[in-house]
């Protein structure tokens, strides 16, 4: 495929995702990760190669690299009684076409209802619905590129919200270099149906990536880069109210990890985000922001599993859980 088309593919998006700015964010459990190998490696990750489906949430280009007819079920637990559950199935359809469904839950646990005198109401619930739809094509030899469309639901005590997404997403993979390029126009679109009269739009993000192998050591490097669209200070905040100077600007746009890759059947991760650190920390605690995790491969079976620091109170744990039928 010419080079060319390429750049068509990509800045074709561009004004999909220029109409999408504007508003309020909505729906912003969007962010969190679905893969615990990508949320191992910092919490993001669009780039990685592997037989992973989970991966493809981050990236719908990804799914070239998936076998046919693979399951899985996903489970986080994220900060206090937040839990998120999660379901998938692919298949293949030719040489060059793929297609998922997924299926992700969150639920944020029990709360107490007052009215505004104090008066007790009883309990509600709030949870968030996203279903998920992918499609994956083989541009070229080493080229693909995916999108995916979801349907969201939030229900909060008696009000709820609807909204229509679109993920879109191409990548460059070099089998003999084992190099692996990547970038993608995430969650493009807003509700349809707000909780009140202002409609929000999705936590739209711009990401590159990029991934690579040493030639004689079992190491894996991941760098990314998002939020593209968003310099100013004013996007970022810090959980001890200060600004950000130029610098720790630029880091908030960095994602890093790396992978130690014992054979083909484990892996073992660890990462670092430094706007996760910065953002989400009072005490500034040198370990905010870093995350691990490991795989295991057994014939057809793949288990993940990631460990997140958030801050000094808080941390996330997801599992993924794969099977090639």
């Amino acid at each position: 495929m010419k080079f060319r088309h390429i750049l068509i593919y990509i800045f074709t998006l561009l004004p999909f995702a220029l109409s999408a700015q504007g508003g309020e964010y909505a729906f912003s459990f969007l962010r969190l990760p679905y893969s615990s190998h990508a949320a191992a490696l910092g919490g993001e990750n669009i780039s990685l190669i592997e037989d992973d489906l989970t991966l493809v949430m981050h990236n719908p280009a990804l799914l070239a690299n998936v076998s046919d007819k693979t399951l899985n079920i996903s489970y986080m637990s994220y900060m206090r009684d937040c839990n998120v559950g999660g379901a998938a199935f692919s298949k293949a359809f030719g040489e060059r076409s793929s297609a998922a469904v997924f299926l992700r839950y969150v639920d944020y646990g029990k709360f107490d209802g007052y009215t505004d005198d104090n008066i007790y109401t009883g309990t509600f619930s709030a949870k968030d619905i996203d279903l998920t739809l992918t499609y994956d094509y083989l541009l070229g030899e080493r080229w693909s590129g995916g999108v995916s469309a979801r349907l969201i639901y939030s229900k909060y005590e008696s009000m709820y919200a609807l909204g229509l997404g679109v993920d879109l997403g191409i990548n460059y993979y070099d089998a003999e270099k084992e190099f692996s390029m990547s970038f993608v126009c995430k969650n493009l679109g807003g509700q349809v149906k707000a909780f009140e009269e202002k409609l929000g739009v999705m936590p739209m993000d711009f990401q590159f990536g990029l991934s690579k192998r040493f030639n004689h050591a079992p190491i894996r490097l991941s760098a990314m880069l998002h939020d593209l669209h968003r310099w100013k200070r004013d996007d970022f905040y810090n959980a001890d109210g200060s600004k950000d100077n130029i610098g720790e600007l630029i880091l908030k746009h960095f994602i890093i990890g790396a992978d130690i890759l014992i054979g083909n059947n484990f892996y073992f991760s660890l990462g670092y985000n430094y706007r996760t650190g910065r953002e989400l920390s009072a005490t500034k605690n040198s370990f905010d922001g870093f995350s691990l995790g490991a795989g295991l491969n057994i014939h057809k079976v793949k288990f993940n599993a990631s460990y997140s620091k958030l801050h000094t109170s808080a941390n996330s744990l997801l599992f993924n859980l794969s099977y090639s039928l």
